[in-house]
């Protein structure tokens, strides 16, 4: 059976491969230290587990309004104010079934075909692929960490032309974990306006932050940028499936129709459970958590760098260190799989991110333990030793 062409330009998750093989090799009886996949090794937090089972419980897990439980909608405003001193009205807030169904949501509303949308390289390689799938075209714009891996409005205004529609930004980015500074993220902004485009800031790693205040796109622009977030990061609430993305007043109706032929709702179990992520004795276990991540950056960029990575960019958020590595070794793909095949290590390599430097670079994910992480390390100095 032919499939359509955009099939052909989506690139796979070349990390699933190597997780394939990771998950093989454990099977063997082989020990695996697990530094390559984007997921929080903590369980959900319990209230949010018991909010669940009490909706489950009464019975009435059936669809939802398409644009989310007003209860949720309105929580979520009320988290920008505590958070943001934003004031969002709730009907402009749309519950997705992941940060991912925000993302098309987004872009089925704003690209239209042949549209180009400019992106940082490196960057989530879902973004490249959702442009592709609506048949827009996604430009990389290469940066490097004298840039913090992140666009600024003179690359904006550089690579803007008559084909461009709009721009998508992170922070903290995934997979550098850097962050835009409240001017930066002003200015990309304002660039973007006054070319009559749109943004898109990613924001689900979000309540992941070390040192930096984080800002929210929302504190200055509410007419041209949407923003996406996630209740899987830090909430911890990944296989729960559940997002929001929140849209200017004037895409309210178009958000609402298409999330009523796309969704037709979110999860009405992870909704009801999600009522209470914001609650206190859920943000206090939240918090240790932050904590405790915060611990692994800064142990395991030390290490990193002990071993002769060079990491130009120390992460200010997310759960991720992107190091190049072409002083170690030839190539990060070699590497990554050598890593995994003769130390026991399983790691990101960069073509999943982009184009540029990816050859260069390694995404570490500190989403396992602190003792896992040191044995980690330990396996991969041995690894170097020898090789």
């Amino acid at each position: 059976m032919k499939t359509a062409s955009r099939v052909d330009d989506i690139r796979p998750f070349y990390v699933m491969d190597l997780l394939s093989r990771a998950k093989q090799l454990e099977q063997s009886g082989k020990s695996i230290v697990h530094m390559e996949v984007g997921e929080p090794d903590f369980t959900t937090a319990q209230p949010i587990i018991d909010a669940a089972t009490k909706a489950l419980a009464g019975g009435q897990i059936k669809y939802t309004h398409a644009a989310g439980l007003t209860q949720l909608r309105e929580r979520i405003s009320r988290f920008y104010a505590d958070s943001y001193e934003v004031n969002i009205d709730p009907g402009r807030l749309f519950i997705t079934p992941g940060a991912s169904g925000a993302l098309m949501l987004a872009l089925a509303m704003l690209i239209n075909p042949g549209d180009e949308v400019l992106l940082p390289d490196p960057c989530y390689p879902c973004n490249r692929n959702f442009i592709r799938l609506f048949e827009g075209r996604p430009v990389l714009i290469p940066v490097d960490g004298l840039m913090s891996y992140q666009l600024g409005a003179d690359l904006i205004d550089r690579y803007w032309n008559a084909s461009t529609s709009g721009t998508i930004v992170a922070s903290p980015s995934n997979p550098t974990g850097t962050m835009l500074s409240s001017g930066q993220l002003q200015s990309v902004i304002d660039a973007v306006k006054s070319h009559d485009g749109w943004v898109i800031s990613d924001e689900i790693y979000h309540g992941l932050v070390y040192e930096e205040q984080m800002h929210s796109a929302l504190e200055f622009d509410d007419t041209n940028t949407l923003v996406i977030n996630s209740f899987s990061k830090y909430f911890g609430m990944t296989g729960w499936r559940l997002g929001w993305l929140a849209v200017p007043e004037a895409l309210i109706d178009s958000a609402e129709k298409l999330m009523q032929n796309l969704f037709i709702s979110s999860s009405s179990i992870a909704q009801a459970a999600a009522l209470c992520a914001f609650d206190g004795d859920t943000l206090s276990i939240l918090e240790e958590r932050r904590l405790a991540f915060q611990t692994r950056r800064d142990y395991l960029y030390n290490a990193l760098q002990s071993l002769g990575f060079s990491i130009s960019c120390k992460p200010e958020g997310a759960f991720y260190i992107y190091a190049d590595c072409h002083q170690l070794a030839e190539s990060s793909d070699q590497l990554a799989s050598d890593l995994l095949e003769h130390a026991g290590v399983a790691v990101t390599p960069g073509r999943d991110f982009g184009d540029y430097r990816h050859n260069q670079h390694i995404r570490f994910a500190y989403t396992t333990s602190l003792e896992n992480l040191k044995q980690g390390v330990e396996r991969i100095a041995r690894y170097l030793q020898k090789a």
